[in-house]
């Protein structure tokens, strides 16, 4: 079997990212800031992992159930004036989008944080066909700018340090190279000002998707979610069909889990109810609103058992900060738009390229912390188990890799066939067949004589 060019482009970013320790010192640092907010803003809820248990039921209902929920969401939304596009590819959302801004004239537009567009390529999409699309989330303003790719799904800038990012300024906009984070702050502020005043429509994403009101919940630190959504005259919500929820009342919930597990907050500085366009009694908001829905592979992921539960995912990025082999590699090394534990389940079933992105569910431990921290109780170590079980099942392995776990199973079902061989023999045949897999830049480890051998 064929090792993947996304296979070897991860193991390559992976070295290079785990044995940088400027890269390392960077992101152990942010995470343990993230650990010190998320222990403080924990403390919110009385008990946390009952917390997480009820809402883990809430989205499986409705996942149960995704149909009848996105049909009452559809008929609510339309009601209060707003319009509904179904997407089942990316490439399908993208020309409806395309579509519906050249009908509306659209130029300029100013788009809030939303992975979707990251995962259907939105932004390169619109500017390729003439039509500028700005970044108005500051992290992902960076990113933009820097040419880059996001890092984490929250923090779409952790990678950079200050330093770093007053030299991408510097060489685009020409700040001084000695540029403080206030100052960075500020001419983005500024730039970002016009952008909204001069913009034809704002996109955001959804955090949720309320059914009982046909309403998008979306939640942010920054305002620029509320003025992407409330200062154009189109506003368009870009999300996946997964992304709902039963009811308004389960808002109290979540939104808290979300800032707790995200940033550490007890709840984000803006949490926004929007359910259509502007009334004619009111004086502020778009004159259209258009949700396009997009599958892009979820139907083929909610069809999977028992990896469908990854679909409850509310998109906290709390398994990447918690998984040792994330934060050792990064996220750039998964070459994927969804990164982390979440990532490895989910990549394969949404690319539909299994085979070329089986090996992200092996990038693991299985120590189970992923799982641990999830704020709906998605059992990720599982669910990666699984994945490496459909890998086998598909037969994307190699002949060797089957041999070796033949010869493992075999020696191991057998005391006396592993005391056959000695602690020297042993050495040799580790370091003939698995040093390799054991990295360059670690020792072999040395057979001695067994323990049962000692104790007699």
């Amino acid at each position: 079997m064929r090792v993947s060019q996304a296979h070897k482009q991860f193991l390559a970013a992976s070295a290079s990212t785990a044995f940088d320790l400027q890269q390392r010192e960077v992101i152990d640092h942010a995470f343990s800031v993230y650990n010190e907010a998320f222990s403080k803003g924990s403390r919110q809820f009385l008990n946390l992992r009952l917390a997480r248990q009820r809402a883990g039921l809430l989205r499986h209902m409705v996942l149960e159930h995704l149909e009848e929920h996105l049909r009452k969401f559809e008929q609510k939304f339309t009601e209060n004036g707003g319009r509904i596009i179904w997407a089942e590819t990316a490439a399908d959302a993208n020309a409806a989008i395309l579509a519906l801004f050249r009908e509306n004239g659209v130029r300029q537009v100013v788009k809030a944080k939303s992975m979707v567009t990251e995962e259907i390529g939105l932004s390169r999409f619109l500017m390729k066909n003439g039509i500028e699309c700005m970044e108005t989330d500051l992290g992902e303003y960076i990113v933009q700018v820097a040419g880059d790719r996001p890092y984490h799904l929250v923090l779409p800038a952790l990678h950079l340090t200050r330093k770093e990012i007053a030299a991408v300024f510097h060489e685009q906009f020409g700040l001084s190279e000695e540029a403080s984070a206030a100052d960075i702050m500020a001419f983005v502020r500024d730039d970002l000002r016009k952008k909204f005043a001069a913009a034809d429509a704002g996109i955001t994403g959804a955090n949720f998707l309320v059914a009982d009101t046909g309403s998008v919940a979306i939640t942010e630190n920054e305002g620029n979610g509320v003025l992407s959504m409330s200062v154009p005259r189109l506003h368009l919500v870009v999300t996946g069909i997964e992304k709902l929820i039963a009811s308004a009342g389960d808002l109290d919930l979540f939104w808290p889990l979300l800032a707790t597990h995200g940033t550490g907050q007890p709840v984000a500085a803006y949490n926004t109810l929007v359910g259509g366009p502007r009334r004619p009694d009111e004086k502020d908001g778009p004159e259209q609103m258009v949700v396009v829905l997009v599958d892009n592979g979820r139907s083929r992921l909610l069809s999977a058992l028992p990896q469908r539960r990854a679909l409850s995912c509310i998109r906290c990025g709390a398994c990447l900060n918690a998984c040792p082999v994330y934060r050792c590699i990064g996220g750039h090394a998964y070459g994927t738009v969804y990164t982390g534990p979440i990532g490895a389940v989910v990549s394969p079933f949404m690319t539909n390229k299994y085979e070329e992105y089986r090996h992200l569910s092996f990038a693991s431990t299985l120590c189970g912390k992923c799982t641990e921290v999830c704020p709906v109780g998605i059992d990720l170590h599982h669910q990666l188990l699984m994945n490496r079980r459909l890998g086998v099942q598909r037969g994307h392995t190699a002949r060797a890799e089957r041999w070796a776990f033949w010869a493992y199973k075999y020696m191991m079902q057998k005391r006396r066939r592993l005391d056959a061989l000695s602690p020297a023999r042993k050495n040799r045949l580790f370091r003939r067949y698995f040093a390799r897999g054991w990295g360059e830049r670690r020792e072999p480890p040395a057979f001695v004589k067994s323990f049962a051998r000692r104790w007699r």
